[in-house]
């Protein structure tokens, strides 16, 4: 009888936002089961980095320099990933922003990176490998989300929120539209977890807060890794649709 932690092995997987924190953990945890990893993020010293610390615990891993902005990164990554690899089994959108400030700051540019990166960067992501995976007849997309796509995250994170709240929307739709396709979709929302997403803040007294209140509350990013593991092992049938964690002592 073939195990879960079976299902795993030799799957073809791309991690965006994979130079630090989730992405990092995430892509890890995957090629420690035996997926081979694709590492894509803007910081290619820092993926290097990884995939030699993967390569050197005997794991397949590449790095694919990425702007998830930019949708020709995407179609780049997805072609360097068949080109590798052959075929892509496994999409993890990672990548995304918090810059967190009142909407009466009028931190418009930070608005519009914002939506490029947390919106465009998912649905980019999915335009470059779903013809592939529609293609084979399988793959999985994992989109990250946030609690605070459950919830709007006022009074600093009104933009934020409506990011994480269209990546749950645009993860149901492409849920719905592939039921019959072998394509599986499941949305991972986040709370506090450590990374370097409560960095993001210009506005000083928004950075403030986040940060005590990560430092306060926040968990560790293999956390989110178990979490996108659990669902990429189940078997070609199963769909795990939507896992929401938080610190133990997260009110929000």
């Amino acid at each position: 009888m073939t195990s879960v932690q079976d299902n795993i092995k030799g799957k073809v997987a791309i991690v965006t936002g994979a130079s630090s924190g989730l992405g990092e953990s995430t892509a890890r945890h995957l090629a420690a089961r035996g997926a081979k990893v694709v590492l894509a993020a803007r910081r290619t010293d820092r993926l290097d980095k990884v995939v030699a610390e993967i390569r050197e615990a005997g794991g397949e891993a590449i790095a694919v320099a990425t702007d998830v902005a930019r949708r020709a990164d995407l179609e780049k990554l997805a072609a360097a990933t068949v080109e590798a690899f052959g075929r892509i089994d496994v999409l993890v959108n990672n990548a995304g922003v918090m810059p967190l400030s009142p909407l009466d700051k009028l931190k418009v540019d930070e608005w519009d990176r914002t939506i490029d990166v947390n919106i465009k960067g998912v649905l980019y992501g999915i335009a470059a490998v779903l013809p592939r995976m529609q293609a084979q007849g399988s793959g999985h997309i994992v989109n990250v989300a946030s609690i605070a796509g459950l919830k709007v995250f006022t009074p600093i994170g009104t933009v934020y929120s409506a990011t994480k709240h269209a990546v749950r929307a645009i993860s149901e739709g492409l849920r719905v539209e592939m039921g019959n396709g072998g394509v599986r979709v499941t949305i991972v929302s986040p709370g506090a977890v450590e990374s370097e997403l409560k960095f993001g803040s210009t506005d000083a007294e928004s950075a403030a807060g986040v940060r005590a209140f990560y430092e306060a509350n926040q968990i560790p990013a293999d956390s989110v890794a178990r979490a996108v593991v659990y669902a990429v092992e189940q078997p070609a049938d199963v769909d795990i649709n939507e896992v929401v964690l938080r610190p133990v002592s997260q009110e929000f």
